[in-house]
């Protein structure tokens, strides 16, 4: 299982990590049915880690991911770019076989 962060991804992590209640606290990324396609992801900064998480650590950050994000999630590359109309995260998942226009929500084949 591997999910890459960019050195863009790292940065603004803990930009953001720097700004909340617990700068050592760690990120959650997952995946939720929903969003314009089928599935989107979820990303939120927590102190609590649960048995079934699955941890990585890129450059001083832990992540946390749920096993039952694991599946959509192998092979992702986070990164993050600004443009003129802001900046944000982008997702290349190699699971998707198709996304919306907002990048956050994708669907996947059948994973049965």
């Amino acid at each position: 299982m591997t999910v890459r962060f960019s050195p863009a991804a790292i940065a603004e992590v803990n930009r953001i990590r720097s700004k909340h209640s617990n700068p050592a606290a760690l990120f959650r990324l997952g995946v939720q049915t929903g969003g314009c396609a089928e599935l989107y992801y979820t990303f939120s900064l927590e102190e609590v880690v649960s048995p079934s998480d699955r941890l990585l650590d890129y450059d001083g950050i832990q992540v946390a991911i749920e096993a039952q994000s694991w599946q959509y999630l192998d092979g992702l590359t986070l990164d993050y770019t600004e443009d003129l109309m802001g900046g944000g995260f982008r997702f290349d998942n190699p699971n998707a076989i198709s996304s919306c226009g907002c990048g956050n929500s994708f669907a996947v084949g059948d994973r049965s």
